[in-house]
C-alpha cells in the first residue's frame, strides 16, 4: 500500500500532468498558426529586401559646411579618417576607376559587366545589400572577374538622419549580404546620395567621421557622368571623359532604372579613353594600396549565407504564392461570373410560365428522418412534415438514441407516422434502413433537426416528371440566423449554397445534395447501392455515384427547408471539418471518373475539377489574401491595397445581393458581410486545412452530434413545445459521437 506522502506525491504528479495538459496547442491550430507565421516571416524578409520594410527615403537638403575641415573640402574624392585626422587622396594621372553605384540590377549588371569583359577593364561596384541579397551570383561574377565591392547600405538611407546604431545596421547587413553572396569582407563606403568632396556639410561631415572610425574608406567621386539623368549617349561620355589627362572616379549607375544609355556609353567611352592611354582599374589598384577585399570566414561567412539562402526561399516562395495568388483570384472572379450568368439563366428557365418538367408528380412519397438524441427538435420536425400538401409516408429512424426520441415521436400518434428503431449505427445505415421500410419509389431526406413548409415536398418531387431525374437538391435555409455566427451562415448558405447549386445545375454537376432536403428516385439509389458508409459526406458521395451512373441532379429553388445551422464556433468547426473531410473522401473516391467515358468521365472531367479546384485547392490559398493584405496596410501600398480588398468585396457583394434577391431574402443582413469575410472565413481555412492534415496523416474522423436547441420553425408556423425533464435536459447537451 502507498504511503500517504506517496499519494500525494502521486496526486500532485497527476496534477502537474492534467495541467500541462491543458496547454497543448492543438495540431489544428499549432500547423495552421505554425504556416501562417511561416508565411509572414517569408513576406516580411522579402520587404525587407525590396525596401519596403525599415527603408527610409527621406533625402536632406544641403547644409553650411563651417564645420568640415578645409583640406577636405579642397581634397580628393577619397576621404581617411581610420586614423581621427582625415586626409584625401586622388586619383594618379591616366588612371581611371569607374564606378557603379545602386547594383547588382539582374538586367543591367551583366551588361556592364559584358562591356568591361570586353575590354579588359575593371571597376569598382558600391552595392546596396538588399540587390545584393537578391542576386548574389551577380556579386560573385564581379569579385570573380577582378572588380573591387563597395558598401553603398543596406536599403539606401540619407544616414544623416540616421542614428549611430541604425548607420551599423546598414553596414553590418550589407557586409552580411557580401559574406554570403561572394564570401567577402571590404572596407570601401560610398554614402547614399552623396557626390563630391566639396559638397559635404555639417550634417554629412559628422557620419563620414563616424564611418572612418569603424574602419572604412569613404569614396565619392569627382567626375558625374549624370547616367541617372539619361541625357543621351554623347552626353554621358563628354561628361565622364576627365580633362588633361587627369585621373579620375567616375560616377555612373548599373541599377536603378533604365540603364541602356550608360551600357552604350561604355561602349564608347572604354575604348577611346583606352587609346589615349588611359587604365581603367580597381580604386585600391590605382592608390597603390592592398585590397580592399578581406575573406568572411567562421560563423560570418555561415552567417552571411544562411541569409542568402533565407532571402532565395522567401523570394522564391512568395513569388510562386503572388503568381498562384493572381491565377486563383483570376479563377474565382471568373467563377463568380460564371455563377452569376449560370444563375441567371437558371432562373430564367425554371420561372417560365410554360416551364415543366414534365408531367406532374402527385404520387405518394416517402419520406425518411434519421434521428440520433434528436428529441430537442424531433416533433416540429414531424408536425412540419404532417402539415404537407403532398401526399407522404414519414418514417423516423431512431439511430440508438438514448433522450426518449422515438418514445416523444410514438407518443404524438400522428398518422403515416411509423418509427423504426435501431442499435446505433451511424447515418448512412439509418438511410438505408429506412430506404427498406419506404413503400414508395421516391424518396425523401431530411435531418432530424428540419422543418419543411407545407410545400416543400411537393416542390421537390415534380422534376421526377423527367424520368431522367436521380435526384433533386432543395433550397436548404438557415432557421436560427438571429446571432452573428447564424447572419453568417444564412449568407454562406444562400450565396455559398444555393447559387452555386443554380451553376451547377446549368452546368450538369451538382455535386451534392444537401441532408436537410434531397429526394432520390428509388431505382437510382438501388443502382449505386444506396447510401455508402465509405466517407463521412455519404451525401457528396451518393450524388457523385448518381452522375457517374447515369442520372440528372438538378435543384428545386422553391422546396424550401430551415435547418438548425451550429450556434457556437466548436459546433462549426465540429460540422464543416466533417463536411471538408468527407467531400475530399468522396474526390478521392470518385476519382477514377476523370479517365472514365460517358456519364461517368462528364463528370469526372467537369464536376470533380469545379469541386476539387473551388471547394478544396482555393480555399486553402485563401488566406494568402489576407496575410497579404495585412502586409500590404502596414507595409506597402496602403490606398491601393484596400482599394484592391474593397474591389473583391464589392464583387462577393454584388453575387450575394443577387443570391439573396433570388431568394426573395431581406437584405439587411448582408450588412454583416465585410465581418464575415475578415472573421469568419479565418475559420473555414483552418478547418479545410485540418482536413488536409487529417487526410495526409491517414487520420480517421468520426460523426459528431452538434447540440440542437429545437428553436427552428417554419416561417408562420409555431415553435413545438419544448420537452421537458432530466430526459430532455440529457439529449439538449449530448455530444456522443455519431458512428
Amino acid at each position: 500500500m502507498n504511503s500517504p506522502a506517496t499519494r500525494g506525491r502521486n496526486g500532485r504528479s497527476r496534477k502537474a500532468s492534467r495541467g500541462r495538459s491543458r496547454f497543448r496547442l492543438p495540431m489544428r491550430y499549432l500547423l495552421p498558426t505554425t504556416f501562417l507565421v511561416a508565411l509572414l516571416a517569408m513576406l516580411m524578409l522579402r520587404g525587407y529586401v525590396h525596401s519596403e520594410i525599415l527603408a527610409d527615403h527621406r533625402v536632406r537638403d544641403a547644409d553650411h559646411n563651417t564645420r568640415v575641415p578645409k583640406d577636405v573640402r579642397a581634397g580628393g574624392p577619397v576621404i581617411d579618417a581610420r586614423s581621427g585626422d582625415a586626409k584625401t587622396l586622388r586619383v594618379p594621372d591616366r588612371r581611371i576607376v569607374l564606378t557603379f553605384d545602386d547594383g547588382p540590377d539582374p538586367v543591367w549588371t551583366p551588361k556592364v559587366l559584358d562591356k568591361l569583359k570586353e575590354y579588359d577593364a575593371h571597376g569598382v561596384f558600391f552595392v546596396t545589400g538588399n540587390m545584393a541579397a537578391r542576386h548574389p551570383e551577380l556579386v560573385e561574377r564581379m569579385v570573380a572577374e577582378g572588380h573591387e565591392i563597395g558598401l553603398h547600405t543596406f536599403n539606401h538611407p540619407d544616414l544623416s538622419y540616421q542614428s549611430t546604431e541604425r548607420i551599423d545596421w546598414e553596414l553590418s547587413q550589407n557586409q552580411l549580404a557580401l559574406a554570403g553572396a561572394a564570401g567577402i569582407r571590404t572596407s570601401l563606403f560610398r554614402p547614399p546620395y552623396s557626390s563630391f568632396s566639396y559638397a559635404m556639410d555639417n550634417r554629412s561631415w559628422p557620419v563620414t567621421e563616424y564611418i572612418g572610425s569603424r574602419g572604412y574608406l569613404t569614396v565619392v567621386n569627382d567626375t558625374d557622368s549624370e547616367d541617372w539623368k539619361r541625357p543621351g549617349v554623347r552626353a554621358i561620355v563628354e561628361r565622364a571623359t576627365p580633362k588633361n589627362g587627369k585621373g579620375a572616379i567616375i560616377l555612373m549607375h548599373d541599377s536603378g532604372g533604365d540603364r541602356s544609355q550608360t551600357v552604350a556609353a561604355l561602349d564608347t567611352l572604354l575604348p577611346d579613353l583606352t587609346e589615349r592611354g588611359y587604365t581603367f582599374t580597381r580604386l585600391t589598384t590605382a592608390l597603390d594600396a592592398p585590397s580592399a577585399h578581406t575573406p568572411a570566414t567562421g560563423f560570418a561567412l555561415w552567417k552571411g549565407k544562411a541569409f542568402i539562402a533565407a532571402v532565395a526561399v522567401s523570394e522564391r516562395i512568395t513569388g510562386v504564392l503572388v503568381v498562384g495568388l493572381a491565377v486563383i483570384g483570376v479563377l474565382v472572379l471568373a467563377r463568380f461570373g460564371l455563377m452569376l450568368l449560370l444563375s441567371f439563366l437558371h432562373a430564367r428557365k425554371v420561372r417560365r410560365r410554360n416551364f415543366g418538367w414534365g408531367p406532374p408528380v402527385t404520387r405518394p412519397v416517402s419520406v425518411l428522418v434519421p434521428a440520433y438524441n434528436e428529441r430537442a427538435c424531433i416533433e416540429a420536425t414531424v408536425r412540419s412534415l404532417a402539415a404537407s400538401e403532398h401526399r407522404i409516408e414519414i418514417i423516423v429512424i431512431d439511430d440508438g438514441s438514448t433522450d426518449g426520441t422515438a418514445d416523444l415521436v410514438e407518443a404524438m400518434r400522428l398518422p403515416r407516422v411509423r418509427v423504426v428503431r435501431q442499435r446505433n449505427a451511424g447515418k448512412p445505415a439509418a438511410l438505408n434502413n429506412g430506404i427498406r421500410h419506404a413503400r414508395y419509389d421516391i424518396v425523401v431526406m431530411m435531418d432530424g433537426d428540419t422543418v419543411f413548409e407545407p410545400s416543400t415536398v411537393r416542390e421537390l418531387v415534380q422534376p421526377f416528371g423527367d424520368p431522367r431525374v436521380g435526384a433533386v437538391a432543395g433550397n436548404a435555409k438557415v432557421g436560427n440566423r438571429d446571432s452573428l455566427i447564424g447572419a453568417w451562415q444564412h449568407i454562406e448558405y444562400v450565396m455559398g449554397f444555393n447559387l452555386d447549386r443554380r451553376m451547377y445545375d446549368v452546368l450538369g454537376c451538382m455535386p451534392t445534395i444537401p441532408g436537410a432536403v434531397g429526394a432520390f428516385r428509388r431505382e437510382a439509389l438501388d443502382r449505386v447501392g444506396g447510401m455508402s458508409e465509405d466517407t463521412l459526406a455519404e451525401d457528396t458521395d451518393v450524388t457523385m455515384a448518381l452522375h457517374r451512373d447515369g442520372w440528372r441532379v438538378v435543384y428545386a429553388e422553391n422546396a424550401r427547408a430551415w435547418t438548425e445551422a451550429p450556434e457556437s464556433v466548436q459546433q462549426l468547426w465540429s460540422q464543416r471539418y466533417r463536411w471538408s473531410y468527407g467531400t475530399m473522401q468522396a474526390i478521392w473516391k470518385h476519382r477514377r471518373a476523370v479517365i472514365e467515358r460517358g456519364p461517368s468521365g462528364r463528370f469526372g472531367r467537369v464536376g470533380l475539377p469545379f469541386v476539387s479546384l473551388f471547394m478544396v485547392l482555393a480555399p486553402l490559398l485563401a488566406p494568402l489574401i489576407d496575410v497579404f493584405l495585412l502586409y500590404g496596410l502596414v507595409f506597402g501600398p496602403t490606398g491601393k491595397t484596400v482599394a484592391a480588398w474593397f474591389g473583391v468585396l464589392v464583387v462577393q457583394a454584388v453575387c450575394a445581393a443577387y443570391a439573396f434577391r433570388l431568394d426573395k431574402e431581406r437584405m439587411t443582413h448582408l450588412i454583416s458581410l465585410p465581418l464575415q469575410q475578415i472573421l469568419y472565413r479565418q475559420l473555414m481555412y483552418v478547418v479545410l486545412l485540418q482536413s488536409w492534415i487529417t487526410a495526409l496523416t491517414g487520420g480517421r474522423l468520426r460523426w459528431q452530434k452538434l447540440r440542437r436547441t429545437g428553436a427552428v420553425e417554419a416561417p408562420g408556423g409555431s415553435s413545438a413545445p419544448r420537452p421537458q425533464g432530466p430526459g430532455a435536459a440529457a439529449g439538449a447537451v449530448d455530444r456522443r459521437p455519431y458512428v
